[in-house]
């Protein structure tokens, strides 16, 4: 059984550091983490952490309203294709609703972007690299 649930920042570091930073010369913790608006959700699978991501206000000026980026979508390597980052992206959308957001951004990594279009999102701009991750496109959402 899976189920999605709010968890405290430093909750996200193992997966971050795992998937995400392994080997790379740049920090799990975030700027913003601990920030009052700031919320982060795990997925579990039998009350196992296997995915992270956060959610942190911020503005991009490329779009309209009050903003949400998320940062640090992440899946433990044997647990990825099992929808886990579909279920916490379902579950952020509801609860960037109940804040009255109207809009979630990121910086999607160039190999999860048709995921990111699946549930909605949509690329602007053109491809850019982060240096040590490799290519990107920002992708958004308006929430209704």
């Amino acid at each position: 059984m899976i189920t999605i649930k709010k968890i405290k920042a430093e909750d996200t570091y193992p997966i971050r550091l795992e998937i995400l930073r392994k080997d790379i010369p740049l920090p799990y913790e975030f700027n913003g983490d601990f920030d009052e608006d700031t919320f982060h959700l795990g997925a579990f699978k039998n009350e196992k952490l296997v995915a992270v991501s956060s959610y942190m206000k911020a503005s991009n000026s490329n779009f309209k309203g009050i903003q949400y980026q998320l940062r640090g979508m992440a899946t433990l390597i044997e647990y990825q294709g099992l929808g886990m980052g579909k279920l916490m992206l379902e579950d952020s959308f509801s609860i960037l609703q109940e804040l009255k957001i109207d809009c979630l951004w990121c910086n999607a990594r160039v190999i999860a972007v048709n995921f990111y279009k699946k549930m909605g999102l949509q690329t602007f701009g053109e491809k850019f690299e982060l240096k040590y991750v490799g290519d990107h496109y920002v992708m958004f959402k308006y929430l209704e």
